[in-house]
């Protein structure tokens, strides 16, 4: 039986919208939707904290947005890593690899 999905840790939902956003432009869905599959269902996102910090990220000007149609042919609005939003990421991924190799020596001690 598989294990239910996990709280996300605070202070990691931005990360993980930055990262599914690396690859290209996405709708909020498609964001949630990635992380889910990419985590094999350990990690789930519930759509108010998600659109929450999408138009936090884009006030912050880590991502952009726009209006286009999904792929069921639906309004959506898209939303793109800046340049900005790329340098946050990389020091994101950097703080986080620190932290979890901490935490693996602290935990295998």
């Amino acid at each position: 039986m598989p294990e239910p999905p996990m709280e996300l840790l605070q202070g990691t939902l931005d990360v993980l919208i930055l990262k599914a956003l690396a690859d290209g432009p996405r709708h909020g869905y498609a964001v949630s939707r990635w992380v889910h599959e990419r985590t094999d269902g350990t990690l789930q996102i519930e759509d108010a904290p998600l659109y929450k910090a999408l138009r936090r990220l884009e006030q912050g000007g880590w991502v952009s947005a726009e209006w286009g149609v999904s792929d069921n042919n639906r309004r959506a609005r898209f939303y793109e890593l800046t340049a900005t939003g790329r340098r946050k990421l990389r020091a994101e991924e950097s703080a986080w690899q620190r932290y979890a190799w901490a935490m693996f020596r602290v935990l295998k001690a």
